[in-house]
Formats: C-alpha cells, structure tokens, sequence
C-alpha cells in the first residue's frame, strides 16, 4: 500500500513541476517586447513606453524616433531641488557624449510646474538638450513617475537598462550610465 502511495505522489509532484514549467515559458515576456499592461510600471529589461511631446518652441519630439541611440529621459519641476542640483551634470554629460549620439530629453513635469519658471530656469542655466512639456502629466503617469527627479536610462533598442528615483545625480554616475549605454552594459 505505501508502495502505491509513493508512487502516486511521485507521479502528481511531477505531473505540478511539468505544468509549472509549461505555465513559466507561456506566461514569459520577451525582454524588448511592450510593457501595455504586462507591468506595473516600466523598469529595466523592458521597452521603454513611446510618447510625443513638444518643446517650448512647440517642436516636437517622440521618443520612438531616437531608436538607435542611447536616450536619457529626465522627468523634473523647476521647483525641485534635487532636479535643480542634477541638471548642469546632465548638461555636462549630454556636451561630452552628444557628438556620439547621445540624447537627453528632459521632461518638465508642466502640470506640477510652472511654465514660466521652468522656460527661466532652463534659459538661466543654458540647458541645450530638448526640454519637453508634460503639459497633462500624461506621460509622467504613463512612466509612473511618483518622485522628482526620476530617470530613465534606454539603450539604443529602445530598452531601459536603468532607472533611477531621486537624485541629485552625480556627474560621474551619468558618464557611467552612458558609456554602459554604448557599450551595451546593462
């Protein structure tokens, strides 16, 4: 009797593990593959979300149109001390590295902000890179955003390789990050 008995949860432990295995690959997600309601919020390994946005000058950019480059997508308010701290480093690393293809689109949390403020602020500190109106806060729902600075750091496949909340960030962290960019280093 005992000798069925094993045999029988021998035979239903692996008959759980197969269909466990089975569940696992047809549940997976291919890294690069959207993030449309697969996850909470975007985060590394997967495809950073696509937006359009425009700039002060009412030019507009969309993120889908970068593909092939490394991107850091900024999300900040003129308000915000840690954003306000990052943001000559983030112009320093986007001088140093844009001649190699590197973009920087800074986008201003407008709903929260002020957009003469953020207009003066990027004027005063001569920030070169495209700064992007989040007038709704419609793409700063789409990327999550729940704390100022947050940044994103997307390889040339359009993928986040990292993001990071809060800051300031430090000069030399952004070098890093974007020479892992285009090294294709996570």
């Amino acid at each position: 009797m005992e000798k069925i008995t094993l045999s029988r949860w021998i035979i239903f432990s692996l008959l759980l593990l197969s269909l466990g295995a089975v569940w696992i690959w047809l549940s997976s997600v291919e890294a690069g593959t959207t993030t449309q309601g697969a996850v909470p919020a975007p985060q590394s390994g997967f495809l950073a979300p696509d937006f359009e946005l425009e700039t002060f000058d009412r030019e507009t950019y969309r993120l889908s149109d970068l593909r092939g480059r490394p991107v850091l997508i900024n999300f900040w308010a003129s308000w915000c001390p840690p954003c306000r701290s990052e943001m000559p480093a983030i112009q320093n690393v986007y001088d140093e590295y844009r001649t190699q293809g590197f973009e920087v689109l800074a986008v201003n949390s407008t709903h929260q902000d002020n957009l003469g403020d953020a207009i003066t602020f990027a004027q005063v500190r001569d920030l070169t890179f495209p700064i992007l109106l989040d007038r709704d806060g419609a793409v700063g729902t789409l990327y999550d955003i729940r704390s100022l600075p947050t940044s994103f750091f997307i390889d040339q496949e359009g993928i986040i390789q990292d993001v990071v909340i809060g800051g300031p960030m430090a000069e030399a962290l952004l070098k890093i990050r974007a020479e892992q960019l285009f090294a294709g280093n996570p």
